[in-house]
């Protein structure tokens, strides 16, 4: 089980101080300091997929708390009893289609009882169906299918939008959140009827989102019309997400604080991904709108790239490096005993002097342990095997590939040389910006003058500048955004000649419409529940309670009861932070590709929400710990607990957890997070200096340890775009990592990462940028959004027959006054016209 630390973890570490401080935990041979090294060297590869879910089953077993496990014997009871009434002496599996059907059909009318009690015993019964009938089914796979037929039966009955009315009566019960606000202790009981109608509506979106291979057209049908259904502005004029949006932002604001916020993020996260469309979806609409505007197709497909990528070997730990330079005195002292022996013949290393001399080269210090100035981030040895990055080739094998005589017995097994990487796994890239600013220095160095933004007059410069700028434009890359970026700067520029923009109405543009209005009190809420679920935070009495709806009753008095809350409450905490690094990253990612200035005003809401130090807190935590905490307990896992008899458990079985390598949930949100951070501050360089800022380097670089490709290659991002401002000496000594950024992420042609030579390096004006980028937001949100704008460029209507010919509306009972109306505004009312003359 995982213990998450009360302590608050400081956010901003001084190198110095923490450097000392390991040092001298490891010669005092603290026992713990090993547990923080696991998984440097020894850790296996983590055999994780990245997905837009995890699988079907642990999606649906995360709905449900283990303290609401006495619950679904509950909503048997309450079916079976209601059941037997109508339906004598069959079971439901017995029942022909239209008898289902019928059945169905009498829980909808008896959902509209006045009586509160009465309601909460049929919406259980619905419950059950959806769950599938578990009580006579033998497998999970007969519960998995029974749950599929149902929730199909449930929405082609209307069920849906029944619900739908009854959780906004939920939602508008001021009496039940002014009884909450005012108890002492909110616990499970205060949300059964909200839980019990938001696990119904996350079953059936879950269950109609994911695609069987068995599928019927009638059921692929019903799945479009749901996706439809979910995303139009059908409900009170909006998508049904704005109604859960609405749920967050009340319960945040602690006017209702017995809302069951684990449902309601996973419900909102599902109906994202539903009507948006995963990362799959999203790489085929990029691919499509790139048709659209005319654009080069992709070099390749990201999600491919990705997924074939290889983890590297992580930098090793202090205690590994302690380790490592001794075993290098040890060796050192034999090679220079060697070299003694060289010099009187009688060694076989006589003509392989070289060797000794690479030994002293500034640029490979890290060789040396007498320069080593920082224990915590130095790199491991690259004479260790396992140590360095996969595929890198050691300084001393350069030098035996150069030499002609034999090469002595190999310092590495020769299965080393195989696994070097044929090529790089990404196409590089050129921004027009990049072309233009180096033909503007090679015009200025040899002619003496420059031609603005002309990118295709070469005269005067020297042929190795038309070769350079002959292959820049090779790989020349024009993004969706700078498109959109040049279209919306014509729109603003020639809004009468470019004549009104023709929107395209699709999910994320009707979603993104709706969330405008109260988009900031939006992501404030997100961020706090983030911040109250992260393992780091610690617990404030002023916090909000994010326990509402795992807590039960009564509190535990045995030591297995407490273990079994305390993993159910990690668990709580952790499916909380999926579901919402989940959220966030889709609606970047989805705005982003509907329009770039959409994406901005996101990102920039979230970088004044202070996210980005929210992230790094985060991850400012043993982040080997987290990805393998083992907060699950197997045997109480839907739909595992509703069809096994349940074994007895015991406090031994509980600690033991599961037998995963690693949590599937956690290495997904860390995974999201990384790619979040990503894109809030890529090409943003004030952003980026708060990563310098709040000394994310160290942070960063033990995430490292985790061995997953995906991660590690967000990570190396994060630290590539801020290489170029963490000086010298640390490139010097994390030369592993510079490799490692090197083979893994996308190399941009002229981007000076890694010596900090450019002009980009040096961005003082850190505020102009963003107000200059809010600025642009605005304009597009006005221009596009606002319709009730007092617009010059209006047309106004001179022609006096034209106007007067105007049909107006006037209301049923006008001809009855009309008479007095004109008698008092007309008749009775002094005309001086000389006045109107004299005007004119």
């Amino acid at each position: 089980m995982q213990q998450t630390d009360d302590m608050e973890v400081p956010l901003l570490n001084d190198s110095n101080s923490n450097r000392q401080k390991s040092l001298a935990q490891e010669r005092d041979g603290f026992s713990h300091q090993l547990k923080d090294s696991e998984g440097s060297m020894e850790s296996p590869n983590l055999e994780f997929e990245y997905g837009d879910t995890d699988g079907f089953t642990a999606e649906l077993s995360e709905l449900y708390s283990y303290t609401e496990e006495p619950e679904f014997s509950l909503n048997r009871d309450y079916f079976e009893e209601d059941f037997k009434n109508h339906v004598k002496g069959r079971r439901w599996m017995e029942l022909s289609l239209e008898e289902q059907r019928a059945y169905v059909m009498r829980l909808l009318d008896a959902l509209e009882v006045t009586d509160r009690d009465k309601r909460l015993k049929v919406a259980r019964a619905i419950l059950y169906l959806a769950q599938g009938v578990f009580d006579e089914c033998d497998t999970e796979t007969d519960v998995l299918y029974w749950s599929r037929h149902n929730v199909f039966l449930l929405y082609d009955m209307g069920i849906f939008t029944a619900l739908l009315e009854l959780l906004s009566m939920e939602i508008d019960n001021n009496q039940a959140c002014s009884t909450a606000v005012r108890k002492p202790a909110i616990s499970l009981a205060d949300s059964t009827e909200l839980r019990v109608l938001l696990s119904i509506m996350y079953l059936m979106v879950e269950t109609i989102r994911v695609e069987m291979e068995g599928d019927s057209p009638e059921r692929k049908a019903a799945r479009e019309a749901f996706k439809t259904e979910l995303g139009s502005p059908l409900y009170n004029g909006e998508p049904f997400a704005l109604l859960l949006f609405t749920m967050v932002t009340k319960f945040c604001s602690m006017n209702a604080p017995h809302f069951p916020m684990k449902k309601v993020l996973l419900l909102l996260w599902k109906t994202i991904l539903f009507t948006l469309g995963g990362f799959e979806e999203l790489q085929e609409m990029k691919v499509r709108m790139r048709e659209q505007f005319n654009l080069p197709p992709l070099p390749e497909d990201s999600i491919k790239v990705v997924r074939n990528m290889r983890a590297a070997s992580p930098p090793a730990s202090a205690m590994e490096l302690i380790e490592q330079q001794q075993q290098q005195k040890r060796g050192r002292r034999s090679r220079r005993s060697a070299f003694v022996d060289s010099l009187e013949g009688d060694s076989p290393y006589a003509k392989k002097q070289p060797l000794v001399k690479q030994d002293s080269l500034d640029t490979y210090n890290e060789r040396d342990p007498f320069k080593n100035d920082d224990a915590r981030d130095e790199e491991d040895d690259p004479e260790d095997v396992d140590s360095g990055i996969e595929g890198e080739v050691d300084p001393l094998d350069r030098d035996v590939i150069i030499q002609p005589p034999p090469p002595p017995p190999p310092l590495r097994p020769p299965t080393e040389r195989v696994s070097f990487p044929k090529g790089l796994p990404w196409a590089p890239k050129v921004r027009e910006k990049d072309i233009e600013h180096f033909l503007e220095t090679s015009r200025n160095k040899f002619i003496g003058f420059t031609l603005g933004n002309d990118t295709d007059t070469l005269v005067g410069l020297p042929r190795p500048i038309h070769e350079s700028v002959k292959t820049l434009k090779q790989h020349k890359y024009v993004s969706i955004a700078e498109v959109q970026i040049k279209r919306e700067e014509e729109l603003q520029q020639c809004p009468m000649t470019m004549g009104e923009e023709e929107v395209e109405e699709s999910p994320a543009e009707i979603l993104y419409l709706g969330m405008l209005p109260s988009l900031s009190q939006y992501v404030i809420a997100l961020l706090k529940l983030l911040l109250a679920a992260a393992p780091t935070s610690k617990a404030k009495t002023d916090s909000i309670n994010i326990l509402a709806d795992v807590l039960p009753e009564e509190m535990p008095i045995t030591v297995l009861q407490s273990m079994k809350l305390g993993i159910d409450v990690n668990r709580h905490k952790e499916i909380i932070v999926k579901a919402i690094s989940a959220l966030l990253l889709l609606l970047l990612k989805h705005f982003k590709l509907n329009h770039i200035y959409q994406f901005d005003y996101v990102a920039q809401h979230l970088v004044f929400a202070n996210c980005i130090p929210l992230i790094l807190k985060f991850f400012n935590q043993n982040i080997m710990s987290y990805i393998s905490a083992k907060n699950s307990i197997c045997t109480l896992d839907f739909p595992h607990c509703v069809v096994h008899e349940m074994p007895e458990l015991t406090a031994e079985s509980l600690e033991a957890g599961d037998s995963n390598q690693f949590c599937w949930r956690n290495l997904f949100s860390c995974i999201n997070l990384l790619r979040i951070l990503n894109k809030i501050t890529k090409w943003k360089h004030s952003r980026t200096m708060m990563l310098v800022v709040f000394k994310s380097a160290p942070i960063l670089k033990r995430a490292l340890k985790v061995k997953q490709a995906m991660m590690q290659l967000y990570v190396l991002k994060l630290l590539k775009i801020q290489t170029k401002y963490l000086g010298r000496q640390w490139r010097k000594s994390n030369m592993k990592t510079m490799s490692a950024i090197y083979q893994k992420v996308r190399h941009r042609l002229n981007d000076d990462w890694a010596y900090g030579n450019d002009i980009d390096a040096r961005p003082w004006d850190f505020q102009a940028e963003e107000c200059a980028l809010r600025e642009s937001i605005e304009k597009f949100n006005t221009r596009r959004y606002d319709k009730n704008q007092n617009n010059e460029f209006t047309p106004v209507d001179n022609c006096l027959q034209s106007v007067l010919g105007q049909r107006v509306d006037l209301p049923e009972d006008f001809h009855y006054s009309y008479e007095m109306w004109l008698e008092r505004e007309v008749f009775a009312q002094p005309i001086q016209w000389e006045g109107l003359l004299q005007a004119q």
